[in-house]
């Protein structure tokens, strides 16, 4: 048998036929001076690479590089490919070829499986060089350069823009119409506007404005459906409305993934006034914003309220919330308030509350020995009789490792034929059945511990609770101190979770008054 070996022949280095491909001014007066510009440059790259024959320069205005349909010469340029007319394209810059991944990659594919290689002077990428799994990731890193370098030019232009006070908003406000760049009131939409700032300078809550605009299917901007508190909030703080305009209120993060987010301070924000037509007057307009600051006052305050997400309402499990009217204080879940919970409880009187919590405190010290002192003795006689809880957890989980690791060996004997199946099945099951009755008395211990918790917060319970001389008054540091959670099961019950879980129902009455009263000069409580 005789082998040749037949020789790949050598080709002769010829010269690559070389298109350039850019992009020119869209202004027509300086398109000439722009293609002329373009045409030197190559010419000159032909002169310094002899290896290069020019043979022509497609030119795009600078304006239609966002879609490939009106690209005529970057078409023409890809059908003379096709046609065999070219080797080798030159392109500036990769934002110059393609302005998005899609195109850039399904464009150089087409020219690739033509024998046309692409070279980008800036970025120094030459396709020719570039593997099928290349031209999948390089795409995404220069897309990436690309977009934060746009994204900067962007945020430069803004940012002069706003000195200046020439920067207009790109989404008119809700009252408003964008019309060839200026901002003129929508009249139907200005109406609802100085709607909203009476309602809520005569005392109208935020989310009464919103639910009376929606029951009379007021419509909104931008296709929203339904009115709300968050944009009741925006139009009442909006400077826009008195003619102002607050510049930056947001601002683009210098990397990818680009986010806009509130500024805080991180960038510099400018106050334009007069920037636009008025649809409200300032008077009315610092009126609404004195007393949005005295509401957030009074909110505050009812953040650090003692009852604040202590009261919950069993249905929903939604935390109730402050009301004042009239100079009284109530508590109400904050779903019933937005008109959007099944529960039954409406509000409650925060001194009914507090003089639930002293009766309660009443019947608790004056009968401690029956619910306490009980409870407490048989707590102890289970801590004696499984003592050493701490220890034995620690000894189960050594023994769970232990038939875990057990285990794991079993499972390589058996896969290296040293156990046949029927003993690895019979072994396996004897160690699973073991790590069961493990955990299981674990699971156990574990409750035991949590009984030794509980008995420790009776025996604060009942320590406080001899100490503790009941007065008339609600007493703010008892509350703090025993009361866990409070569930509003009606309008008059409360089920106030103590120190040791210990649950009690108290009801509201108006005779509670007179019960504290009558608790105070009783000497059983002494």
């Amino acid at each position: 048998m005789k082998i040749t070996e037949i020789t790949a022949e050598k080709k002769e280095n010829k010269i690559q036929r070389l298109a350039a491909y850019c992009r020119v001014s869209s202004d027509s007066a300086d398109q000439l001076h722009s293609f002329a510009a373009q045409l030197r440059y190559y010419s000159n790259y032909e002169k310094q690479h002899p290896e290069f024959e020019l043979v022509g320069i497609y030119a795009d205005e600078g304006l239609s590089g966002t879609s490939m349909k009106k690209r005529a010469e970057m078409n023409r340029l890809i059908q003379d490919c096709e046609q065999g007319k070219i080797d080798r394209v030159i392109v500036k810059s990769i934002s110059r070829f393609a302005r998005n991944t899609h195109d850039l990659l399904q464009t150089l594919r087409l020219l690739k499986s033509y024998g046309v290689t692409v070279f980008f002077e800036e970025q120094s990428i030459d396709t020719s060089q570039l593997n099928s799994e290349m031209f999948l990731t390089f795409p995404g890193m220069i897309a990436q350069q690309e977009s934060e370098s746009i994204s900067g030019n962007m945020r430069w232009s803004y940012k002069k823009r706003m000195e200046s006070g020439e920067f207009n908003c790109c989404a008119p406000a809700y009252g408003f119409d964008l019309i060839n760049g200026e901002l003129v009131i929508n009249e139907t939409e200005a109406a609802v506007v100085r709607r909203i700032f009476g309602m809520y300078l005569q005392g109208v809550g935020k989310q009464r404005i919103a639910d009376a605009l929606n029951n009379e299917c007021v419509p909104k901007k931008h296709g929203e459906k339904k009115w709300n508190t968050t944009m009741i909030t925006y139009i009442l703080g909006n400077e826009r409305y008195i003619g102002d305009a607050l510049l930056q209120k947001k601002y683009t993060t210098d990397t990818l993934p680009f986010r806009l987010i509130p500024n805080k301070g991180e960038r510099p924000q400018y106050y334009v006034e007069n920037a636009g037509p008025a649809i409200i007057s300032k008077d009315i307009y610092n009126a609404a914003q004195t007393l949005s600051k005295k509401k957030a006052c009074v909110r505050k305050s009812n953040a650090d309220h003692i009852l604040t997400q202590t009261m919950f309402c069993p249905i929903c499990g939604k935390a109730f919330r402050r009301l004042t009217n009239n100079g009284k204080n109530y508590w109400i879940s904050s779903v019933v308030e937005k008109s959007s919970c099944i529960c039954k409880n409406q509000r409650l009187r925060e001194s009914g509350v507090f003089d639930a919590f002293s009766i309660l405190t009443y019947k608790l010290k004056e009968n401690r020995e029956v619910l306490i002192d009980n409870l407490i003795a048989q707590l102890e006689r289970i801590q004696q009789r499984f003592g050493g809880t701490d220890d034995r957890i620690g000894d189960i989980d050594k023994e769970i490792a232990q038939l875990c690791a057990q285990s794991h060996l079993l499972a390589k004997l058996n896969n290296n034929g040293v156990l046949s199946s029927a003993e690895y099945a019979e072994q396996a099951a004897e160690i699973e059945n073991k790590i069961k009755t493990l955990r299981t008395e674990r699971r156990k211990k574990l409750s035991e511990n949590q009984d030794d918790e509980m008995l420790d917060e009776l025996k604060t319970l009942r320590q406080i609770l001899d100490e503790y001389k009941p007065h008339a008054e609600f007493d703010e540091a008892l509350f703090e101190i025993i009361v866990k959670r409070i569930e509003v099961v009606n309008n008059s019950q409360l089920c106030f979770k103590l120190l040791g879980d210990i649950e009690l129902t108290e009801t509201i009455n108006r005779k509670a008054r007179c019960k504290q009263r009558e608790a105070q000069d009783n000497p059983v409580w002494v």
